[in-house]
């Protein structure tokens, strides 16, 4: 794979790890219900570590000699994951989260693998991280549902 198609794969990383912050900043903000205050600190937890992974992602893709998107419009083409549109109860705002932090890892999968072929070993653990953040996310935010 070459530096482009691992480029356009970061950028589409990027995109869905934007996407993710900032449905769960959002959710944060409108989060009600019985555990409001367990999920609304959850949130910003998550919102925050979000917010620090596009700065990685972004840098990631400088570091490879391309420009990391300027525009939303730029970054909302390469997105997967898609914007709720709507307030949801507690419930679906917990299920909604979980299963985009399990989506986004798919979308890193074929970027992890280009990278291992490439032998970019910074891209693959930059991936591997992400990964891994994202399962134990999905993993916190299903067992906080939990009654």
């Amino acid at each position: 794979m070459s530096n482009k198609a691992l480029v356009d794969g970061l950028n589409k990383v990027l995109a869905d790890t934007f996407e993710l912050y900032f449905k769960t900043h959002s959710f944060h903000w409108n989060v009600e219900g019985p555990n409001f205050k367990g999920l609304h600190e959850l949130f910003e937890l998550q919102y925050n570590e979000l917010w620090a992974a596009t700065d990685e992602i972004a840098e990631r893709i400088r570091t490879l000699g391309a420009y990391a998107p300027n525009s939303w419009t730029e970054m909302a083409k390469n997105a997967s994951l898609q914007e709720t549109g709507q307030t949801p109860d507690y419930k679906a705002m917990v299920e909604i989260l979980a299963n985009d932090n399990i989506a986004i890892t798919e979308t890193m999968k074929p970027v992890l693998s280009a990278a291992q072929d490439a032998g970019d070993e910074v891209t693959a653990d930059l991936m591997i991280q992400r990964m891994a953040v994202h399962e134990k996310a999905a993993w916190m935010l299903r067992s906080s549902a939990k009654g």
